[in-house]
């Protein structure tokens, strides 16, 4: 997850740049249950309106919560499917709450109703986020039901309501982007907390001209938007979260926004963005479904490290002897191409690996779905082999009237 309004607090008012620290155990997105009221288009789990078999035991779940909290783990995001479905959600929660760990509940919101939000509100949960693809008519196109964006529009009112952080959750998607700027004024109108961009894991395109390839062009668009709706934010005094996630060259973008409009602190931008380091699945994000299989990240699931019921957590986190996760836990991590020879992968980390898997078959091939050219991530081409350019920082009125770049 990428901390939009974090790196731009730095540029606001800059703290020293530390050692990295890597949190004490990763946080785990946690599937309690695949069964759904609803039928999203781009449901990652294919969720239906069915009991699937196999799924963790409710003291199974208890046994696995144990082995994350004595594993150090410090967020349980509980998911699903539609978590509030789980017949144990809420003593799950209470449990969780209890032993000291962040909880999150990811939900549609459309279950939230009076009787409802009082049983959330009375877990405290650290976080609640409800997905929303845009207004009303997109909304329920997406998730295929006519009053959907209405149930979970009042589910933000009754949780904002009763006290409790409640965000909105986005996919951006060719489909749905242009009701990115109604759901900003939304969340500003309604006081909402929260806002998370979760980038679609796109297949590939070519290596250049990414500025102006329509899906790239969309998602650069995007980002602008963003970044800059939460600088507003920033100096009106009452700044909300914006974070998005599934794509890491977000931080590079940041980084070229920052240069065209505070050059004086990309330097120390850029130091905090490689402390934060890009993708972390893996190491420090992990995924367990409803099954009790455990993914490097909710987009894994073709690729199995190993199963609860039978082994720790603990275990299987720590082992490297599959080979995906030796390396995605290896430092600097084994890319190829594009992502290899980038300047700036000390930022983005080599960005999501499972674009990279599903497009090429290969989860060290470049990043598919990095949106920047070979230019603006200083990558150069000599004869087959890519090499990386000096990292080169521009000034404003370098970027205005084409002066000499200064190079660090």
């Amino acid at each position: 997850m990428f901390r939009v309004t974090q790196y731009l607090e730095e540029v606001r008012h800059p703290t020293p740049v530390g050692p990295k620290r890597n949190p004490p155990g990763p946080v785990v997105i946690w599937n309690l249950i695949r069964r759904c009221n609803l039928a999203c288009q781009h449901c990652y789990s294919i969720s239906a309106d069915v009991d699937f078999p196999g799924e963790l035991t409710t003291p199974e779940i208890y046994r696995t919560m144990d082995d994350l909290r004595a594993f150090h783990v410090p967020v349980l995001i509980l998911s699903g499917g539609e978590p509030l479905l789980h017949p144990d959600i809420f003593p799950i929660s209470a449990r969780a709450k209890a032993m000291g760990f962040y909880v999150g509940l990811s939900t549609n919101g459309t279950l939230i109703d009076d009787a409802m939000v009082a049983k959330v509100a009375a877990i405290g949960y650290d976080y609640v986020g409800i997905s929303l693809d845009g207004i009303e008519a997109t909304h329920d196109r997406f998730r295929r039901k006519a009053g959907a964006y209405a149930a979970s529009l009042a589910a933000v009112r009754r949780l904002r309501d009763a006290g409790l952080k409640v965000g909105i959750r986005y996919t951006l998607t060719q489909d749905n982007a242009h009701d990115l700027p109604a759901l900003l004024d939304l969340m500003e109108r309604e006081d909402i907390d929260k806002f998370y961009l979760s980038h679609l894991n796109y297949g590939g395109r070519g290596n250049v001209n990414r500025k102006t390839d329509a899906m790239f062009r969309t998602t650069r668009d995007a980002m602008d938007l963003v970044f800059d709706t939460a600088w507003k934010s920033i100096e009106s005094g009452r700044p909300r979260e914006f974070v998005t996630g599934n794509n890491d060259a977000d931080g590079v973008y940041l980084l070229q926004w920052v240069r065209a409009r505070f050059p004086e602190r990309e330097a120390h931008l850029r130091a905090k963005l490689a402390q934060w380091g890009g993708n972390s699945s893996g190491v420090n994000i992990a995924n367990i479904d409803n099954l009790g299989d455990v993914h490097p990240d909710t987009f894994w699931w073709d690729t199995v490290l190993g199963n609860v019921k039978s082994r720790p957590f603990s275990a299987i986190w720590a082992d490297t002897s599959h080979p995906l996760m030796a390396g995605l836990k290896s430092t600097p991590r084994p890319v190829k191409g594009r992502c290899a020879a980038c300047a700036y992968f000390d930022v983005c980390g080599g960005n999501t690996r499972v674009r990279a898997w599903q497009i090429a078959g290969d989860p060290w091939a470049e990043d598919p779905g990095c949106y920047l050219d070979d230019d603006e991530l200083g990558i150069q081409t000599t004869g087959e082999r890519l090499v990386a350019k000096p990292y080169v920082r521009i000034r404003r009125a370098d970027a205005k009237a084409g002066g000499e770049a200064v190079r660090s």
